[in-house]
């Protein structure tokens, strides 16, 4: 990204700021293909082709608006990504997470035999360290090719 915006010339119009408002856009004109089309099943069985190909040149605009924002601002973005993703697998535990939509606020862990409450305090307990190990296992691909700048080989990987 970094060279194909210095080939043209375009580091001078790259702020954090515009390359956001940018991404924002960007990630307006993806709402709009999903506007007034209600629940849509995974895989977009009903869709046409070109509607296919015209979400994933919308999918790809604000991916790539994301890593040139993260390149500018000195983020390296797949460990910043691995990181959330480790972050997210202690806040949200899949012991007390699974099949749920709560926010760990409203999550309450029987903390004594007699059913009470923690108050929607949340622990991980050692047992849970298998669901981080998952968490960072799959991360790893994405942090290793946004690490070291290989986004088409971070693209590949996404299914």
């Amino acid at each position: 990204m970094a060279e194909f915006a210095k080939e043209r010339d375009w580091d001078q119009f790259h702020s954090p700021r515009n390359l956001l408002l940018a991404l924002v856009g960007e990630v307006g004109e993806l709402s709009e293909i999903f506007q007034w089309k209600g629940e849509v099943p995974s895989g977009l069985p009903d869709w046409k082709d070109e509607e296919k190909e015209h979400l994933g040149e919308e999918l790809s605009d604000v991916l790539l608006y994301l890593v040139r924002l993260s390149d500018i601002c000195g983020v390296d973005l797949g460990k910043a990504a691995l990181r959330k993703l480790e972050l997210n697998a202690i806040k949200y535990p899949v012991k007390l997470c699974k099949g749920s939509s709560k926010k760990p606020t409203q999550i309450n862990v029987p903390d004594n035999n007699d059913g009470s409450s923690n108050g929607g305090v949340t622990a991980i307990s050692n047992s849970d360290s298998k669901s981080r190990s998952d968490v960072s296992c799959a991360g790893m691909a994405v942090a290793s090719a946004l690490s070291t700048n290989r986004y088409i080989d971070f693209l590949l990987l996404c299914p």
